[in-house]
C-alpha cells in the first residue's frame, strides 16, 4: 500500500523560509547604503578626495655661497636627470644596459636601481642618473626608440666652480643615504626625496637646513591608480639662505698651491677684527665628485692617501706647537713676575731636572740668554727654568686668554679644542700624578700641549693686537653681518707684550734670528717665530752616538714644522701660522711658505669687501647665528 505525497506542502514551506531571507537581506543592503549614501555620505567624499588629489614636494633651490670679493664658490646649474618608469619598459634591466651604452652608468648602479624598481609601483619613477650634459641627453634622445621607459628631465645640481681650493671649507653636498637619516633628527620630508642632495662636510653640511631651504610643493589630481592626469596647482618653494664668507678666493688660492707637495695647512687672519682670509689644507680634493656619490676607486685614493687630503688640518689637526708656544710661557712668566726682561738664564746645552737631562736644541747651548734673546734663539734651557718657576696652571691659564685650549666657534665640522693641560686634568685622564718634567716639556710647546693651526694664528692675532679677536669665517647670512667682533683688550701690560713682540722681530729680522732667511723684503717687516714639535722619542744612546736627521728617517718619523707670524710689524694687520707635517725643521719648511703667503696678503690691500652679485637676495629664511 503506498503512502500519500506531500511535496507541495514542504515546497511551500521551503520557498518561505528563502523569501525571508532575501528580504532580510535585501533590508539589510538597504539599511546600510542608507547609511553609506546619506548619514555618511561626507566621510566618504572627503576620503574619495583624498585619493584623487595628491601633494608632491618641490625641491626648493639651494643658497649660493659667495667669497669677500664675491666670487661664487658653490652655485646651482641646471643638469639633466634621466628616470626610468617600470611599467612603460618593457625589460628595464635590457633597457638600462642599453642605456649604460650611452651615458656613464656602472653595472654596480644598475643593481641598485632594479632593487628600487623593484621596492616601487609599476608608475612611479627611479632616478637612474643625474649631472648629465647636454650630449649624453642629446644621445638618449636619439635613441629613445629602443630605450622605452627612459624619461629625460631638467633639474638643479651643485658645483663648485673654483674646485679644490675651498673643498675643506665649503665642504660638499651628496645625496641624502639611509645612514644620514638615522644620524639626524630631522623630520623634513624633503630627504625621504630620492637622491636628495644634502650637505655632507664643511659649511654645507654645518649651515644645512638655512642653505636647503624650504620646500614647494605641487598638487595633482591622479586616476584610481595613482596615475598623473593634471597639475592642480604648483608653488615654488622657497630658496635657501645665500652667505658670504671672509675668506678671499686669490689668497686661498695662493696658499693652496704654495703648500702643493706637502701634508699642511696654513691660516691667515686679520689681528683686528678677527676675519679669517685664508685658511688652507693640503693636499685637498676637487668637492665636485661627491655631489652624485663618489666612485670607489676615487674614495680609495683619497682615503688611502697618507697626506689625508680629506682631513681639514686648520681645524681638525691638533700638533705639539713645538717652540710657537714659548710666547705663551714668556708671557706667564712675566705676569707672574718671576723673570724680567734683564734676568738672565744660562744655557749650557741642557738643564738637568732629577737626574735627567733636558735637551737644547743648540748641543754647545746659547750661554747666558735674557729674554728677548731666549724668543730671538730659541733657546730651549731658558724655557725649561721659566715654566718650572711659574707652573703648568699658570701656563695653562695664559694659553687659554690667548685662544689655546678652546674650541672656536665656526661653521665648520670637528673643530677641536687641543689640549692645555693642568695637573687635575692629568690625574684624571692619565691616573698619574704630575711631574716637574711635564712642566719643563709644556715650557717648550711638547709633551700634553697639543694646538691648531687656526688657534696658533689667533695666538698670534691677539699677541699682535693686544685685542681679544674672536676667529670668524661668515660676514654676511641671507644678506645681513652675522655679528660685530669683540673688541675687547687682553688683560696682560703693554710692556709685557712689547717685549714678546720684540723677540718675535728679532726671530725674523736679527741675524742670528732663527728665521732670518724667512725675512720680508724691506718694505715690510713680520715678527715671527719659528717651531719643531717632535713625534718620537729620542733615547739617550741615540743622542750619545747622534741624532738621526730627520731626512733619513721614515717620512712619518720625522718632526713637525711650524711657523707662527704677523706683519707689518709696526702696524700689525695679519697673523699667520704654517704646519707642515713631518716637514723637519721650522725655519726651513714653514716659515719660507709663511713668508710667501704673508707677502702676497700684503700685496692684496685693504682686503675690503666687494660687491655681491645681484643673486644675493634678502629672504625670510634666518640663520640661527649671531646678531649684530
Amino acid at each position: 500500500m503506498k503512502l500519500p505525497v506531500k511535496t507541495p506542502r514542504l515546497f511551500r514551506r521551503r520557498a518561505l523560509l528563502l523569501a525571508g531571507m532575501q528580504l532580510g537581506i535585501t533590508g539589510t543592503l538597504a539599511w546600510r547604503m542608507n547609511q553609506l549614501g546619506v548619514k555618511e555620505s561626507d566621510k566618504f567624499r572627503l576620503l574619495a578626495e583624498e585619493n584623487r588629489i595628491n601633494i608632491r614636494l618641490q625641491p626648493p633651490s639651494r643658497g649660493i655661497i659667495y667669497d669677500r670679493s664675491g666670487n661664487t664658490l658653490a652655485l646651482n646649474r641646471q643638469v639633466y636627470t634621466i628616470e626610468i618608469i617600470r611599467e612603460q619598459a618593457t625589460d628595464p634591466e635590457a633597457v638600462l644596459n642599453r642605456l649604460a651604452e650611452l651615458i656613464p652608468l656602472s653595472k654596480s648602479r644598475i643593481s641598485e636601481i632594479l632593487v628600487e624598481i623593484s621596492q616601487r609601483r609599476a608608475f612611479v619613477p627611479v632616478t637612474v642618473a643625474t649631472g648629465l650634459e647636454w650630449e649624453h641627453i642629446a644621445a638618449v634622445s636619439a635613441n629613445s626608440p629602443s630605450l622605452p621607459g627612459i624619461i629625460p628631465k631638467l633639474g638643479l645640481n651643485r658645483k663648485y666652480p673654483i674646485g679644490a681650493d675651498f673643498a675643506h671649507v665649503i665642504g660638499y653636498v651628496g645625496p641624502v643615504s639611509d645612514y644620514d637619516l638615522s644620524q639626524i633628527d630631522d623630520k623634513d620630508p624633503l630627504l625621504l626625496i630620492p637622491r636628495f642632495q644634502i650637505g655632507k662636510n664643511g659649511i654645507e653640511a654645518k649651515i644645512e637646513k638655512p642653505l636647503r631651504g624650504q620646500a614647494g610643493f605641487k598638487t595633482i589630481e591622479v586616476n584610481s591608480v595613482g596615475r598623473v592626469m593634471r597639475v592642480l596647482k604648483d608653488k615654488a618653494g622657497l630658496p635657501g639662505v645665500n652667505l658670504q664668507l671672509t675668506i678671499g678666493h686669490d689668497l686661498q688660492r695662493f696658499a693652496t698651491e704654495r703648500m702643493q707637495g706637502e701634508s699642511s695647512a696654513a691660516v691667515v687672519m686679520d689681528v683686528n677684527n678677527g676675519d679669517i682670509l685664508a685658511l688652507a689644507s693640503a693636499p685637498t680634493f676637487d668637492p665636485n665628485k661627491f655631489v652624485n656619490g663618489i666612485s670607489v676607486t676615487d674614495w680609495e685614493a683619497l682615503n688611502d692617501n697618507k697626506y689625508r687630503p680629506l682631513a681639514n688640518k686648520t681645524v681638525q689637526g691638533t700638533y705639539p706647537p713645538g717652540s710657537t708656544f714659548k710666547m705663551i710661557v714668556a708671557l706667564a712668566a712675566l705676569t707672574d713676575g718671576v723673570i724680567n726682561k734683564n734676568e738672565e738664564v744660562f744655557c749650557p746645552g741642557h738643564k738637568d731636572i732629577n737626574g735627567r737631562k733636558f735637551h737644547c736644541w743648540r748641543k754647545g747651548g746659547h750661554g747666558k740668554v735674557t729674554l728677548r734673546e731666549a724668543i730671538r734663539y730659541s733657546c730651549d734651557v731658558f724655557f725649561y727654568e721659566i715654566a718650572i718657576r711659574v707652573g703648568i696652571e699658570r701656563i695653562t691659564e695664559t694659553a687659554k686668554a690667548l685662544g689655546l685650549g678652546i674650541k672656536h666657534d665656526l661653521p665648520l665640522p670637528a673643530v677641536r679644542s687641543g689640549l692645555m693641560p693642568t695637573k687635575e686634568w692629568k690625574q684624571k685622564n692619565k691616573k698619574q700624578d704630575w711631574f716637574i718634567g711635564d712642566t719643563a716639556n709644556a715650557g717648550i710647546g711638547q709633551g700634553f700641549v697639543l694646538a691648531s693651526p687656526l688657534q696658533l694664528a689667533t695666538m698670534t692675532a691677539r699677541l699682535a693686537s693686544g685685542l681679544i679677536v674672536q676667529p670668524r669665517m661668515l660676514n654676511m647670512i641671507d644678506n645681513k653681518p652675522t655679528f660685530i667682533n669683540d673688541t675687547r683688550k687682553l688683560d696682560f701690560k703693554t710692556e709685557h707684550l712689547n717685549l714678546i713682540r720684540s723677540g718675535m722681530y728679532d726671530v725674523s729680522n736679527h741675524p742670528r734670528g732663527t728665521a732670518f732667511s724667512s725675512r720680508l723684503n724691506k718694505k715690510y717687516k713680520i715678527a715671527g717665530k719659528t717651531g719643531t714639535s717632535q713625534v718620537r722619542f729620542i733615547s739617550k744612546k741615540e743622542r750619545e752616538t747622534g741624532v738621526t736627521k730627520n731626512e733619513d728617517l721614515p717620512w712619518n718619523r720625522r718632526d713637525h714644522a711650524l711657523f707662527v707670524g704677523y706683519a707689518p710689524y709696526k702696524n700689525p694687520r695679519y697673523s699667520i701660522s704654517v704646519i707642515v707635517e713631518h716637514g723637519g725643521a721650522g725655519s726651513r719648511k714653514a716659515a719660507p711658505i709663511a713668508r710667501d703667503i704673508m707677502e702676497k696678503a700684503l700685496s692684496l690691500g685693504e682686503n675690503s669687501y666687494g660687491p655681491l652679485p645681484n643673486q644675493l637676495r634678502s629672504n625670510k629664511n634666518k640663520y640661527p647665528g649671531k646678531k649684530a
